[in-house]
C-alpha cells in the first residue's frame, strides 16, 4: 500500500484527522473497496453512511491498522495506520458494533484497563458517563447483555482524552433513551475538540450529530458534504390546499404531482422553491406544508439512482 503524504511538504494537512485517497482492498476476486476517498476534518463529527455490506467496516479496519490495503494513500492523525499502529491507538478510541468483553473481569475493570492503554481516563467524566448510561460496573463481562457491553465500550472511549473517536455502529443494542444519551455525550466530546468518525446505518443518528457526511456504495464514496450541501441535489416535498388547481403548464414546475380535489402534493427542485410558492399563491393558497428532504430520502435517492443495494462486505 502506498502511504504517501498529501502535500508537497511531506506532512499531511494539519486540519485533517483522516485523509484517504484511492483506497482499494480485495478479498480474493471480491473488491470490497474500489478507490475510496475520505477526508475527516479535525474537530468535526463526520457521518460515514451506507447499508450493511457497503464497505464501511472494511474501511474502518484499514484505518485501525487491522487490515493492510492493496493500494491507495491512508493517513490517520498524520501517521500511517499500518506502520504506526501502536502509537496511533494511544491517541484514538474505537467502539465496534458488537463488543466482546473478558468474561471474568467486571465492567469497571475493563473501562479502567482500556483507559490505561490510552494514557488514562478523566475520572469525573467516567463517573458521569457510568451514571448517565445506568451501567452497573460491578457485573462481570459474562453477565452483560449486548446493550450493556456496548455501554462499557462507549464509556471507556468517551472517558478517555483521545484525539479521535472511531465509532462503528456504536448504538447497536441500545434502547432509544440510551441512544439519546449517546447523542448528547458525543456532542460534548465534539465541544472538547475531539474528532468523531461515526459509521452508521441509523440515518436519524447521523442527521442529528454529523457536521459532514460521506455516503458509501459498493466500496466507493458516492456523495459527501454537509446535509445542506446534499439537500441541494434533491427535492423538497410540498402539500397545499388551493382554491383552484394549477394548469398543466403550471404543474410542469413540479414533480411527483398528486391531486385530490383541491389538495395537491408534489416535490420541487431545491432551486425552484421560490417559483413554486409564487405559482401556488396565485392559485388561492389556503394552507401549505413544506418538508425539506430528510437524510433518509437523500440516501435512498442515491441508492435508487445507482441501482440495487450492494452485497455483503
Amino acid at each position: 500500500m502506498s502511504t504517501g503524504v498529501s502535500d508537497v511538504t511531506g506532512r499531511p494537512p494539519a486540519d485533517l484527522a483522516v485523509d484517504v485517497h484511492g483506497l482499494h482492498k480485495s478479498f480474493g476476486r471480491f473488491d470490497a473497496l474500489r478507490g475510496l476517498d475520505l477526508t475527516v476534518r479535525r474537530g468535526e463529527v463526520h457521518g460515514f453512511l451506507g447499508p450493511n455490506g457497503a464497505g464501511k467496516s472494511t474501511t474502518i479496519r484499514v484505518l485501525l491498522g487491522l487490515l493492510r490495503a492493496d493500494a491507495g494513500e491512508v493517513r490517520l492523525l498524520g501517521g500511517d495506520p499500518w506502520r504506526d499502529v501502536v502509537e496511533l491507538h494511544r491517541r484514538l478510541a474505537y467502539v465496534p458494533g458488537d463488543v466482546s468483553l473478558w468474561p471474568s473481569m467486571t465492567g469497571g475493570e475493563m473501562i479502567d484497563l482500556l483507559g490505561a492503554m490510552r494514557g488514562g481516563l478523566d475520572e469525573e467524566r467516567r463517573a458521569d458517563l457510568v451514571r448517565r448510561f445506568e451501567l452497573d460496573t460491578t457485573k462481570r463481562g459474562r453477565q452483560y447483555s449486548k446493550g450493556n457491553r456496548q455501554k462499557v465500550a462507549i464509556v471507556a472511549a468517551l472517558a478517555s482524552d483521545v484525539e479521535l473517536l472511531i465509532l462503528d455502529e456504536p448504538t447497536s443494542g441500545l434502547d432509544p433513551l440510551m441512544e439519546s444519551v449517546f447523542q448528547d455525550v458525543v456532542g460534548k466530546a465534539k465541544s472538547r475538540g475531539t474528532t468523531v468518525l461515526l459509521s452508521s446505518h441509523i440515518l436519524a443518528e447521523a442527521e442529528t450529530l454529523a457536521d459532514r457526511l460521506s455516503i458509501i456504495r459498493d466500496g466507493a464514496i458516492v456523495a459527501t458534504g454537509t446535509l445542506a450541501d446534499l439537500r441541494g441535489h434533491t427535492r423538497t416535498s410540498v402539500r397545499a390546499d388551493l382554491d383552484t388547481i394549477p394548469s398543466d403548464e403550471q404543474l410542469a414546475e413540479l414533480h411527483d404531482v398528486a391531486v385530490d380535489g383541491h389538495r395537491l402534493g408534489a416535490t420541487v427542485d431545491s432551486d425552484r422553491i421560490g417559483d413554486a410558492m409564487t405559482m401556488l399563491t396565485s392559485c388561492g393558497l389556503r394552507s401549505l406544508t413544506v418538508e425539506p428532504p430528510s437524510l433518509e430520502s437523500l440516501f435512498l435517492r442515491l441508492y435508487e439512482a445507482e441501482g440495487a443495494m450492494p452485497g455483503e462486505r
